[in-house]
């Protein structure tokens, strides 16, 4: 009892395979539609109604014997400018009158300072900062004069070329009574030429 036989499961499975492929015929046919189904064509256009879409051409009205073919005509006026005359100078702006130039002023050849805003100082202040000046000149060009007759690499002679040039402007600024920037040009000077000094 416990065995079955296979062959019924077998055809079962081959009976479903058939009904499937049939029901897939069938339902191409009807998607599809009918092979023997007559297909439309498109309408011919009637070529007979087109004598009624002719336009319709207005009657002529004979002209009289004394109309000229100007009087149907549109009257258009041209106003037109004359043409320029070839002898007409054209001048788009007036001359400009000759004025003498002025004669040049005599220039030298150093050119004037520019102003220089420096802080009101008090007497007190203003002793300091000379005193800080010299003494900060003083160490720079002590320096300076330690470095000569040494063979400089090219960092150390930048170095006192720039000691040099603030020890200049130190000089011209406290000559011009500007001793906040002579002090301030003196102790770059100084903290500089330190550092050449502990380069050599």
């Amino acid at each position: 009892m416990t065995q079955r036989s296979t062959q019924p499961r077998a055809v079962s499975h081959c009976a479903a395979l058939r009904f499937g492929v049939l029901g897939l015929g069938l339902a191409v046919a009807v998607l599809g539609g009918c092979a023997a189904q007559k297909k439309t064509k498109a309408q011919a256009f009637p070529w007979a109604t087109v004598k009624s879409v002719r336009p319709v051409l207005p009657s002529i009205i004979a002209p009289s014997p004394d109309t000229t073919v100007s009087d149907f005509l549109p009257e258009f006026e041209l106003e037109a400018p004359p043409p320029p005359s070839p002898l007409a100078e054209i001048q788009s702006m007036p001359q400009r009158p000759r004025v003498a130039a002025a004669p040049p002023e005599p220039s030298s050849t150093a050119r004037p300072e520019p102003p220089q805003i420096a802080p009101q100082l008090t007497a007190q202040e203003a002793a300091a900062a000379e005193q800080q000046t010299n003494v900060s000149l003083s160490i720079a060009e002590r320096n300076i004069a330690a470095s000569q007759g040494k063979s400089l690499n090219p960092t150390q002679s930048d170095l006192a070329s720039k000691v040099r040039s603030f020890v200049t402007e130190a000089r011209e600024a406290a000559h011009s009574g500007d001793w906040t920037r002579a002090s301030n040009a003196a102790k770059k000077a100084q903290v500089l030429s330190e550092e050449l000094a502990r380069s050599l």
